[in-house]
């Protein structure tokens, strides 16, 4: 507090020498020219310029406090204000909101942009440390699994088949391990705009038949029917190295959450200017709650398959959605299964 002080006294007196006394000799001076212009005898004028002078000083002294006072209420006060909540941000506490009633507009707004600043920063750090437990989280699994079935292959009178087994589960996490490793790369990559369209002429239609292709055993498996109605040689400007990750990723959901005997539909269907694909499934379906947050990371509505995914399929197909500059949304009915749309700009030339 003294040191606070201290420095307010030195501010005044430093303002004081530096620009009232220069200024109050100048008005002095003026006043005398002034004195002469009325033919006042010098004698006068010498007898009148000290008594000027002095209340001149006294005037801008007046001046003087009343300017650092004012300072002091309208710049000192929220600087110090601004200075303060800077530093706890500096320091990780974002929870900072500065009351700017009374501030000057420039200072107001200053001061907005901190609170708006600290708002955007505390949901960053949220975000990051959800990130991370669900990180760890879903790494536990695969590495308990691995670890467990290791122990029980070291057993010496084991079966053939459970041997067999066990290596399977073994294989079967350690993959779910390394694509998990592998989408957060892939979605760190695309949040950070280190990956950027490779944008060219392609055929969709070809694109979404040779994805489906990829899922024929699982077809042969459960037993699935495919309902296919893609127009024939449709053509867009995209990056078709970041498409093939939204289409398997909902080809990949779409047959997980159908269950055997079900069925898988896909539709292509252009316009003068947009593509649209649906994607369709006779799974378990999703609850409005589910929708809601359906593109959030590392969120499963339906824990019954959660073994088979980790929450980030669908956070990337987002991504790459709004990278792409086009829309997805889903629909969906409990019980009775969902439609997600993804809607593209066909050239490039006539995206924002």
């Amino acid at each position: 507090m003294k040191k606070d002080n201290s420095a307010g006294v030195l501010s005044f007196l430093r303002a004081y020498v530096l620009f009232f006394i220069p200024e109050a000799f100048i008005v002095t001076v003026s006043f005398l020219v002034m004195f002469h212009s009325i033919h006042l005898d010098e004698g006068e004028i010498r007898q009148a310029a000290p008594f000027v002078f002095i209340n001149i000083l006294v005037v801008t002294g007046l001046f003087a406090a009343g300017n650092m006072l004012s300072r002091r209420l309208t710049v000192d006060k929220p600087v110090k204000k601004i200075k303060a909540a800077l530093e706890q941000i500096a320091k990780g506490h974002f929870d900072v909101k500065l009351d700017h009633d009374g501030a000057a507009r420039d200072f107001a707004e200053i001061m907005d942009y901190i609170n708006t600043m600290a708002k955007e920063l505390s949901g960053v750090d949220t975000l990051k440390t959800d990130f991370i437990a669900n990180v760890s989280h879903e790494m536990k699994t695969p590495l308990a699994v691995i670890g467990n079935y290791g122990t029980l292959l070291q057993e010496e009178n084991l079966s053939e088949e459970d041997r067999k087994n066990y290596a399977r589960q073994v294989t079967e996490s350690s993959h779910r391990l390394a694509a998990m490793v592998t989408n957060i790369l892939k979605l760190n990559r695309l949040e950070n705009q280190k990956i950027y369209p490779n944008v060219q002429r392609m055929n969709l239609s070809e694109q979404l038949c040779e994805c489906l292709l990829g899922f024929e055993h699982v077809m042969d498996e459960k037993n699935i029917g495919l309902d296919v109605d893609i127009a024939e040689d449709v053509m867009i400007d995209a990056d078709p190295e970041l498409l093939s990750l939204v289409w398997n990723n909902l080809f990949s959901n779409a047959f997980k959450f159908t269950e055997p005997n079900g069925q898988v539909g896909v539709t292509l269907s252009e316009t003068e200017h947009q593509v649209t694909v649906a994607v369709r499934d006779t799974g378990c379906g999703m609850s409005a709650e589910t929708g809601a947050h359906i593109f959030d990371k590392f969120y499963q509505g339906d824990t019954s398959h959660a073994t088979q995914g980790n929450g980030l399929g669908l956070a990337l197909v987002k991504k790459v959605i709004d990278i792409t500059g086009g829309a997805i949304s889903v629909e969906s009915v409990l019980g009775e299964g969902s439609t997600f749309r993804v809607t593209l700009t066909k050239n490039s030339s006539e995206r924002d």
